[in-house]
């Protein structure tokens, strides 16, 4: 699964209603049980590319299964299937070439 497959299901899932328009999709599925949903604010996020660094970087930390980040807000909203060691994701953060400040 790709950082944009990842983004778009965290998309869905944050909607009552689906892409198709109904309002019981799958995007349910994505903060299902056992999913721990953090936001972190990150530093320096000005574009679509930006998101897309931080969300790649980030979606390859193992337990991760959704990442959106939005430049706008310095938001990155992350599902994952346990806590994440915060260490990992200000690694991950700066390997996108960007600056962690914490939980948002």
């Amino acid at each position: 699964m790709t950082a944009e497959t990842k983004t778009e299901s965290l998309e869905a899932a944050g909607s009552c209603c689906s892409p198709s328009g109904s309002c019981h999709g799958g995007g349910a599925a994505a903060d299902g049980p056992g999913s721990l949903t953090t936001v972190y604010e990150v530093k320096g996020m000005t574009c679509g590319h930006c998101e897309g660094a931080v969300s790649s970087e980030i979606s390859e930390i193992l337990g991760v299964t959704s990442v959106k980040a939005v430049a706008s807000t310095g938001q990155v909203t992350v599902i994952s299937d346990a806590p994440l060691d915060e260490s990992a994701v200000r690694a991950a953060v700066d390997e996108a070439g960007y600056e962690l400040v914490g939980r948002a």
